[in-house]
């Protein structure tokens, strides 16, 4: 039974691009929906400023007229002149457990990647280190996080058999809190950070308070991760969309932010209330119920989930990591959260790997950017 490929073209085709992933994992109790009108906003070329630096094409692939797989291929222009490649992503990957259909998809990116004259294939990835990264390969069992991929356990094994090989890894933690004090390292090391750098917390209550420092949080990003594997600064518009975006979400208590004697930002810390079950409820809408899900979920949740962490530069190995811990075991404290999931951390940062020894943790995900070369 042939497979055939047919280009998105539409904003129909677009739907179904998005909506085939609600089908595949239907009835899965691990995987966490996205909100469709996002994944829609993320992938349409008049909405997204990243394609301002990016060049993509989606495909659907069909078995006897149904559909049964859908691929990404994603030139990310920016990315391949910072490090001098000529390299194509591939993303948005999904397939039922069948290897022509696998196959076929990543035959067809890499055959676009020849007439592009690219060297490579890597992925999954999306347009920015801000979207889903990385092959589900270890915690299949496991509950999702927002915003995170999830995949069935065949994914990475049809994957392998079309020539990917590893070309990085990212691995998760899930850390069991107590309701015990700070441990008097972290806060002992905290104090002295802020008293040697003259540093201090800032204190608000409400998030349009946080609104003025919100564009330097992103410029904070972009010069602390700019060393990262494959990370590619945002540019003003991008910033502005993940202002506008996501600012409205975040409760203050759950976003430390310190700043030195100038109020200038050296640090931050994006966490939130886990929003794993509320979206597993919402199913990918906000309305008629979605909201209400999400809202009850931001209340009295015994789960966190850390997001992104970010220390200037010049401020990093001073202890700043501490601060911004001390402060989030506080608001732990404080919740009563018992569970912490840190989402993806690369395999090689040892440094934020070791934040964790201070308390009862278990490795439970990992997940794999694999890469091919083509000729």
């Amino acid at each position: 039974m042939s497979i055939s490929l047919k280009e998105v073209t539409s904003d129909k085709d677009l739907k179904r691009f998005v909506d085939f992933q609600y089908k595949l994992y239907k009835n899965d109790k691990y995987w966490v929906p996205p909100l469709k009108k996002e994944e829609l906003f993320s992938l349409r070329r008049d909405k997204n400023p990243a394609f301002d630096f990016c060049e993509t094409k989606y495909w659907l692939a069909y078995k006897n007229e149904e559909l049964v797989g859908r691929i990404a291929g994603i030139i990310n222009h920016k990315f391949n002149d910072k490090f001098n490649k000529k390299i194509m992503r591939f993303g948005w990957i999904d397939f039922i457990d069948d290897e022509e259909v696998c196959s076929s998809l990543l035959s067809t990116v890499e055959n676009w990647a020849k007439e592009k004259d690219m060297h490579e294939v890597h992925g999954p990835l999306g347009f920015t280190d801000m979207d889903g990264e990385g092959t589900l390969i270890e915690g299949f069992d496991e509950v999702s996080t927002l915003g995170a991929i999830y995949n069935y356990p065949y994914y990475p094994r049809l994957i392998e058999r079309n020539g990917y090989t590893k070309d990085i890894d990212w691995i998760e933690y899930q850390v069991k809190m107590t309701s015990d004090p700070v441990p008097e390292k972290i806060s002992r090391i905290s104090d002295i950070a802020l008293n040697r750098n003259k540093l201090h917390v800032l204190r608000v209550n409400k998030p349009k308070e946080l609104l003025p420092y919100a564009r330097e949080m992103f410029y904070l990003i972009n010069s602390s991760y700019k060393d990262l594997y494959g990370f590619v600064e945002l540019s003003d518009k991008q910033i502005d969309m993940y202002v506008k975006q996501y600012f409205g979400f975040i409760k203050p208590e759950y976003l430390p932010v310190v700043l030195n004697e100038k109020n200038e930002m050296v640090a931050f810390g994006i966490t939130m209330p886990s929003l794993s079950r509320a979206f597993q409820k919402a199913k990918g809408k906000l309305f008629p119920f979605g909201f209400i899900y999400i809202l009850k979920a931001m209340k009295n949740n015994p789960g966190l989930d850390l997001y992104l962490t970010a220390v200037r530069p010049d401020m990093q190995d001073k202890g700043v990591n501490a601060i911004l811990m001390n402060e989030i075991n506080k608001l732990i404290i404080k919740n009563n959260i018992r569970l912490v999931e840190t989402n993806r951390e690369l395999e090689s940062n040892s440094k934020v790997q070791a934040q964790w020894k201070f308390f009862e943790h278990r490795q439970h995900k990992r997940r794999r950017c694999y890469k091919k070369e083509i000729h």
